[in-house]
């Protein structure tokens, strides 16, 4: 039997909150027995209203924050285990597209700098896909491929983040996440903040680029207008909890879940 490319096994994730000095603090489970699997070259939707807990696991799994307990297995391996060579082919093989493109860009950095970052972390590690991007021709070749990828121009890399816009700043940051090669990516909100011209130009971006490298996609949104549009398969939030899973089409013609439901008809 094949093995997913990322499961999640009862994971839960909770946070203090104190409520004054005389009260004991207050626990909140943000993240509550999450289970799920995403294969090789898919998407998964994960889709919930805000403060569902969708931000939180995807931190979790991007090793930003830990789990209080629960498995998350890439390719059937622990990616909290402790060893070295592993935990450096995971910085590799997970990325990250954020919500808001300018400010996980730095303002005081070039485009082709903050593109180039991650080959360059990697070229300090002592392994064989580190020591592939040593050569620093052979990095800058790689940032103006990936410019051309998400439709810039080679003479972008010499800008600097406030000279574009929103969907321009979003195709550089696609272009950080996909410069190192991942095999997952985690797609925060990536689309929220864009005009629905751009939100299209984008999605049919991450397709195409889906479609050459074979990337998964874990895909956030509190949008269900889009999930028919990019995703294989949906997860419902709810309260740090998934309440229902299934086939895109299928959630999007016959949802089961009462709350599915409303967030339908809230997205009409």
């Amino acid at each position: 039997m094949d093995i997913p490319l990322l499961e999640l096994k009862n994971v839960c994730k909770s946070f203090k909150l104190n409520t004054g000095v005389f009260s004991a603090p207050l626990e909140i489970k943000a993240v509550d027995k999450v289970s799920f699997s995403l294969e090789k070259g898919k998407t998964l939707a994960l889709v919930g209203e805000s403060g569902c807990g969708k931000s939180t696991l995807a931190r979790i799994i991007s090793r930003l924050i830990y789990p209080d307990s629960g498995e998350i297995l890439f390719y059937g391996q622990n990616i909290h285990n402790k060893d070295a060579r592993f935990q450096t082919d995971l910085y590799r093989c997970i990325q990250m597209i954020f919500q808001d493109p300018f400010s996980s860009l730095n303002p005081r950095l070039s485009i082709g700098a903050s593109i180039v970052e991650p080959l360059e972390n990697l070229a300090k590690q002592n392994t064989v896909f580190g020591e592939k991007w040593r050569d620093k021709k052979t990095r800058h070749a790689r940032v103006e491929e990936m410019l051309s990828l998400v439709g810039l121009m080679p003479e972008h890399a010499l800008r600097y983040p406030h000279e574009f816009s929103g969907g321009q700043r979003q195709r550089i940051a696609i272009a950080r996440a996909l410069i190192c090669s991942p095999e997952l990516v985690i797609c925060d909100e990536p689309v929220s903040s864009l005009d629905v011209s751009v939100q299209a130009q984008v999605l049919n971006l991450l397709m195409d680029l889906q479609d050459r490298f074979s990337t998964s996609y874990l895909f956030i949104t509190h949008d269900l207008n889009l999930i028919g549009h990019i995703s294989d398969r949906v997860a419902v939030m709810k309260q740090g909890r998934i309440v229902e899973m299934g086939n895109s089409l299928d959630i999007l013609k016959h949802p089961e879940h009462e709350y599915t439901r409303l967030l339908l008809q809230n997205a009409v």
